[in-house]
């Protein structure tokens, strides 16, 4: 393992990821300074889900209509960038403070493989359902609802009884 030299590390301080045995994670909010752990109550749990989510969700949706009605980017690229920025988000928050673990490259190839799964859900009844409806922003908030509905209850159920389970 590497060893800094001696007053090295007044210079160049590192991130503790560096010195562990957990690959480098991207970088994350400080929202709690805790040892991070899995033991939080199912309701805390939930809660503290439904708000990253709405949080998340508003800048999904937010940057999906964007693209989609001010730039003029096709419904399915707009919502597939708004779904990234949206997701990404969540993760990043969910982690820290809804579950409260530890970082983990396992854990995040595990959601990489979740919200790839997710996506196609999302995207694909976005889609589906802007095919079937006209193209006007009522419409797409009703599609953005039940997809975002749809994939938030997969997330959520994967997440807390699978990839949070991952030490």
């Amino acid at each position: 393992m590497f060893q800094p030299e001696p007053g090295a590390a007044d210079q160049h301080p590192r991130h503790e990821d560096f010195t562990t045995r957990h690959a480098p994670t991207p970088p994350e909010l400080p929202l709690r300074d805790g040892e991070a752990s899995t033991n939080v109550d199912l309701k805390t749990q939930i809660v503290r889900f439904v708000i990253t989510g709405a949080g998340s969700g508003v800048l999904d949706f937010g940057l999906t209509l964007f693209l989609q009605y001010i730039v003029g980017t096709p419904f399915w690229i707009a919502k597939s960038l708004g779904f990234v920025l949206g997701t990404t988000t969540a993760y990043l928050l969910n982690r820290r403070w809804t579950f409260e673990a530890e970082p983990s490259a396992l854990r995040f190839v595990g959601v990489a493989a979740l919200y790839a799964v997710t996506f196609f859900v999302n995207v694909g009844l976005y889609t589906w359902l802007s095919h079937l409806w006209p193209e006007e922003v009522l419409f797409s908030f009703v599609a953005y609802v039940i997809a975002q509905g749809t994939a938030t209850v997969i997330n959520f159920v994967v997440q807390r009884l699978v990839i949070f389970r991952i030490r």
